[in-house]
């Protein structure tokens, strides 16, 4: 048990990354660049949607609220890192760390609920195809996003509230370029139990129950992809889910990598570079996913271009 004479701490200081040296301003641009395009392609992404008729149905509206979180992610975290990089470490308030963390867990449990709406959407798509149109409505889509917002308001207010009740008393240094939830919870000189206790409990409905909807989601729609007869019926259905299946697994497996599998404590390096692809590489590769394998999308993008051209 800690020692109860201690001295309140207001500012955390964030190391961001050590020793770069001549590599400061090189990690710096990457960044920014990586910042910029994923800003650049969420906010097309959420145009073209928004402005393209073909592309007003359920799918493509989660589409938009994913690119959204992907923006609130990356926009949460990127600025102040690139602060900290230059600077090779800054000072933050502790109420202003907290907020941080709320708004990236926020983000990230938000995605978790929405990945999960959008393996359901396929499934309807494939499986039920001829049930889809009057089971998948505008009402049921904007339930299911309402209800994946309030959801994730509903935790992250919980978390807040009991976090802000914890002693926080040093030492007042968080080896990372963002405030985590672990990093955070040592510099607490009081119980967090409770808190601990919370997030994981929290993790059932936001991580363990969506990963078993969407992997349970994608076995019935494996299984009807190989009854279809042909090879281009498997590959033309299979083409409708490939995008979805794809950001999935990496958003999942880079999650997998940072809190589940074991890692020395040491290896704060790893830590780090496991947490740039979640904060940084994921918003950025999203859109050029969706983009790249999606038909409709590349469609109404090549529509876009043509009228911008002709207008020309």
């Amino acid at each position: 048990m800690k020692e109860e004479n201690y001295t309140m701490i207001t500012k955390i200081f964030l190391l961001g990354f050590e020793n770069l040296h001549s590599l400061k301003d090189v990690l710096f641009i990457g960044i920014f660049v990586a910042y910029w395009l994923a800003i650049s392609g969420n906010v097309y992404i959420i145009t073209l949607v928004s402005t393209c008729k073909k592309l007003h149905c359920p799918m493509y509206i989660f589409l938009t609220q994913l690119s959204f979180l992907d923006i609130l992610l990356i926009t949460t975290i990127v600025p102040n890192m690139l602060y900290v990089i230059l600077n090779e470490g800054i000072s933050i308030s502790l109420m202003g760390c907290i907020t941080q963390f709320c708004f990236f867990a926020g983000s990230e449990m938000a995605e978790c609920l929405l990945l999960t709406v959008m393996s359901y959407d396929r499934y309807l798509a494939i499986c039920s195809p001829l049930r889809y149109t009057s089971i998948m409505d505008f009402a049921l889509c904007t339930k299911l996003v309402v209800l994946s917002w309030s959801f994730t308001f509903v935790m992250i207010l919980i978390i807040a509230l009991t976090m802000c009740t914890l002693q926080f008393c040093g030492p007042h240094v968080i080896n990372h370029f963002f405030c985590d939830f672990a990093p955070l919870l040592e510099l607490s000189c009081t119980d967090t139990s409770v808190v601990q206790m919370e997030s994981f409990l929290m993790s059932v409905p936001v991580l363990g129950l969506p990963v078993i909807v969407i992997i349970v989601s994608y076995v019935y729609i494996i299984i009807t992809i190989l009854k279809i007869p042909t090879i281009t019926g498997r590959q033309k259905t299979f083409s409708t889910c490939s995008s979805h299946l794809t950001v999935v697994s990496i958003y999942y497996g880079t999650l997998i990598g940072i809190y589940l599998l074991p890692h020395e404590r040491s290896s704060m390096v790893t830590n780090k570079a496991l947490s740039l692809l979640y904060t940084v590489v994921t918003p950025l590769l999203n859109p050029i996913i969706y983009s790249l394998r999606n038909k409709d999308i590349k469609g109404a993008i090549a529509k876009v271009t043509n009228k911008i051209n002709f207008n020309y």
